[in-house]
């Protein structure tokens, strides 16, 4: 099937809504063994447990983890027929404080086993990630640097999207705007810290994204790395 992007763009609505969606909350995905994928979820990603269902309250039993203040972020429900086929959900992804984290948690994934796709710069969004398994064969990603777009709406020109194949790649490679703030060693290698821009004023990061110089800047100017 040929996919015509101007068709694409072209269904896109303008239409108002009576509402307004706020953030995208939590994702609940099946698995063959909830206790596996609980201790993949807890001892790998760091997830809490916030709540157990057990068979009484939903077959299969179902868990409720969270990684910030919300109840849950994401939820496991046991019962699934056989390892995902990823045929409907493609991915999800997992934002971390510093480019200094996805490097940490791509040597930590290879010391847990964890089977790991991709790491590096994908291209839209810019961010740089690191792509894995869980044990039923969802595919997750850890991410730091994803371009936020202003009120104008405008986005980053592809011409700037500087896809890499590896973390190292990427880091070599920034694109415009991505202030990388990386601690002087990274996977292995001593590498030159740049300064962290100041965090913006309230309200000035649409007005400086992409009017004053075509690109979105980047969350990397809102976070300092961690040392």
């Amino acid at each position: 099937m040929t996919i015509n992007t101007e068709e694409l763009r072209a269904a896109i609505s303008s239409a108002a809504t009576p509402f307004e969606l706020r953030k995208i909350c939590h994702v609940v995905l099946m698995v063959t063994d909830l206790k596996r994928s609980v201790a993949f979820y807890t001892g790998v990603l760091g997830f809490k447990v916030s709540d157990i269902y057990g068979e009484d309250m939903m077959p299969g039993g179902m868990v409720f983890m969270r990684c910030n203040p919300d109840h849950h972020g994401v939820a496991l429900i046991g019962g699934a027929p056989g390892p995902s086929k990823t045929h409907e959900l493609h991915h999800m992804a997992f934002e971390v404080g510093s480019l200094d984290d996805v490097l940490r948690a791509r040597k930590h994934l290879r010391e847990s086993g964890a089977t790991i796709v991709f790491d590096g710069r994908r291209r839209a969004g810019v961010q740089i990630a690191v792509e894995f398994l869980d044990p039923d064969g969802h595919n997750l990603e850890i991410y730091w640097g994803l371009d936020q777009v202003g009120t104008d709406g405008i986005t980053r020109p592809k011409e700037q999207w500087r896809g890499a194949k590896s973390i190292e790649e990427a880091i070599a490679n920034p694109p415009p705007g991505q202030t990388l703030g990386l601690s002087p060693v990274a996977a292995g290698a001593v590498v030159t810290r740049r300064p962290v821009s100041a965090a913006p004023a309230a309200g000035s990061l649409a007005r400086q994204s992409c009017r004053e110089i075509h690109r979105c800047v980047p969350a990397t100017h809102l976070r300092r790395s961690r040392h």
